[in-house]
């Protein structure tokens, strides 16, 4: 029997998902049982959540209630993604966060002015993204727990003052102190279909893409030229002004392609897909993929499934392996 979950039952899965503390995976799994369908098709659903709830309760019954401290530099993922904004002294980090999200981060034309890490969610559609904005790196100034806060992140996004005649000595300094920490950075090429690199756990390249700020001042353009010459084929270059908005727009996207991933929707049968709130998943994640986002009880209990998308028939029937594209809307069958 189909089990039909509610909007309001999914939403709550998510929020168990993105929960960090018991509590708020308490209160998730509450939640979750308060509004998943109660019919015969969902009884093993609701046993399984019960037992969770039930072990969390115990686990809280037992463990000492001592806050931890985090580090005062932790900043916690949230959105599709953390992409980290790195570069030099007034390489105009700040402004791009103060323009792209609601942040309001101290912005002077005095070196250092950011000193601690400061997040913003970055609309894209309808998914969110958070942006870090770091303090500089240099020479005489990176700390340890900068390197790894970038470690740490989805991706970066490399950022110059391209209005600088010394740009690419600013460029070669910041990869060589990256490179002398072991993150080595590299831009995907468009044709690129694996998903970022998590967490700068692994020896190949995180994602990145340099910006190259401040377009609109005199010798930008000039400066642009001979910093796409220099970066070669391992760097993309995208040219912005916060001033103006140049190209703020374009920069969305490619953060969102940077990150390596797709949004796919579910419905039920006979009903709309809700289109504001995807699932977001990994480029190259399957139907059976998305049946475990929703619960991992659907991946053996997955009959097969319907899909709608570009360049395929509508409601055309998918087994669990099909490999899913960003925008695809799928209705699962168990």
């Amino acid at each position: 029997m189909p089990a039909n979950l509610t909007p309001e039952y999914l939403e709550a899965e998510r929020k168990f998902r993105a929960a960090t503390t018991r509590e708020e995976k308490l209160a998730a799994l509450e939640e979750m049982l308060a509004t998943i369908p109660k019919h015969k098709g969902t009884e093993k659903m609701q046993a399984d959540i019960r037992r969770r709830i039930a072990k969390l309760r115990q686990e809280a019954g037992r463990r000492p209630s001592t806050a931890r401290h985090k580090p005062f530099f932790y900043i916690e993922k949230e959105g599709a993604g953390q992409v980290v904004l790195v570069g030099p002294p007034n390489s105009g980090k700040s402004s791009l966060l103060a323009r792209l999200t609601h942040a309001a981060p101290e912005i002077a034309a005095y070196p250092f002015t950011t000193r601690l890490p400061m997040p913003g969610m970055m609309e894209f559609e309808n998914v969110q993204i958070q942006l870090v904005d770091m303090p500089p790196l240099a020479p005489s100034y990176t700390e340890p727990w900068m390197l790894a806060l970038v470690r740490q992140a989805d991706a970066a996004l490399l950022v110059f003052d391209l209005a600088d005649d010394d740009v690419l000595t600013k460029i070669e300094e910041t990869l060589l102190l990256l490179d002398q920490a072991n993150i080595h950075l590299r831009s995907p090429s468009p044709t690129d279909s694996s998903p970022a690199f998590e967490g700068g756990r692994t020896s190949a390249p995180k994602r990145a893409l340099v910006l190259g700020t401040k377009f609109d001042l005199p010798g930008a353009r000039e400066n642009m030229e001979l910093v796409r010459e220099w970066l070669g084929e391992r760097f993309r270059l995208l040219p912005v002004s916060a001033q103006t908005g140049e190209n703020l727009e374009v920069l969305r996207r490619e953060v969102y392609d940077l990150l390596g991933i797709i949004r796919v929707y579910t419905k039920e049968p006979g009903k709309k897909p809700d289109l504001t709130a995807p699932f977001v998943l990994k480029r190259g994640s399957t139907v059976a993929d998305i049946a475990r986002a929703i619960h991992r009880d659907f991946v053996e209990r997955l009959k097969y499934a319907r899909i709608w998308g570009i360049g395929k028939f509508d409601g055309q029937l998918v087994h669990r392996d099909h490999v899913l594209e960003d925008g695809d809307i799928l209705e699962l069958h168990v």
